[in-house]
């Protein structure tokens, strides 16, 4: 996934859906040529042979881009976008994405996302963790970043969640790293196709308290986890990345446990990564992911 280009200023990506049709790929990369862009990486897909739904990623090099960046997006808009009735977004290496955290108690989701992005991994700022405990304070502030505390009443959740959002303000993206609580509606809506979240692979079964337990008990020979986009529906979103390792009846509740924690912290850090990379294209209730 990584490139020698990642750090480049003058690396942009542009993402486009649309109907497919005779000429899109030629349009695309003509206007790019025309414009001096240097195509890096072209990534397609379409849902049919011909007359489905088109899907594209292009990554180009464009010396000066910052300067370039609003007439080459008007002039898309006007001259490629509208022929093709496309749905499009231009992102550009030297506009970094700002990144909140949440989480509860459990911290190996968290650390994870804190140790790549102190390892410079994670192209993004991670600019605060919020958290409805305080027992994580210490482990985040060692990484320089501030932790704030926002208790959730039972009683009023929406209280906490309006302070939640009034923090995270500038924020491009939110990350759910094992927070518990569920997010009500309304905010759901404020930071909608901005949150990411984590969770095991065990549902819709195995609900509540324990899965792990659960699990074992049933004898399961698969531990998984899954990212996914934030919806109303509750663990329903749009999925971005699985992961699953084989287990067998030797295991015992405490491994199966790690087992999983180990599977949560690598697919949320590939889920982000996609996300900030601009990777993903929600297509309805399914995501296209270039790699």
């Amino acid at each position: 996934m990584t490139n020698c280009f990642e750090c480049d200023d003058n690396l942009a990506r542009l993402l486009v859906t649309c109907q497919d049709r005779s000429g899109i790929v030629q349009a695309v990369s003509g206007f790019l040529y025309h414009h001096g862009a240097n195509i890096v990486s072209l990534d397609q897909h379409t849902t049919e042979a011909y007359g489905g739904k088109y899907f594209m990623r292009v990554e180009f090099h464009l010396e000066d881009l910052a300067n370039k960046k609003a007439t080459l997006s008007e002039t898309f808009a006007r001259n490629v976008a509208a022929p093709y009735e496309m749905n499009w977004r231009l992102s550009c290496n030297h506009d970094v994405k700002k990144v909140g955290v949440l989480v509860s108690r459990e911290d190996h989701a968290m650390l994870e996302l804190l140790w790549r992005y102190s390892r410079g991994t994670l192209p993004c700022q991670i600019t605060k963790v919020v958290s409805n405990h305080e027992d994580l304070r210490e482990s985040v502030e060692r990484f320089g970043i501030e932790f704030i505390h926002i208790p959730v009443n039972k009683d009023d959740k929406e209280s906490a969640y309006d302070k939640i959002t009034e923090v995270m303000q500038g924020n491009d993206l939110l990350v759910l790293a094992r927070y518990m609580q569920i997010l009500s509606p309304k905010f759901v809506d404020t930071w909608a196709g901005k949150v990411i979240n984590i969770h095991h692979s065990f549902l819709p079964a195995f609900v509540g308290a324990n899965p792990y337990k659960q699990a074992f008990d049933k004898g399961v020979k698969l531990i998984g986890a899954t990212a996914h986009y934030v919806t109303s529906e509750l663990d329903e979103g749009p999925i971005i990345e699985q992961g699953v390792q084989r287990v067998s009846h030797a295991y015992s509740v405490p491994e199966l446990r790690e087992i999983g924690r180990d599977i949560e912290r690598d697919v949320l850090a590939r889920a982000v990564r996609w996300h900030l990379e601009d990777r993903i294209i929600v297509d309805g209730n399914k995501t296209v992911v270039f790699d």
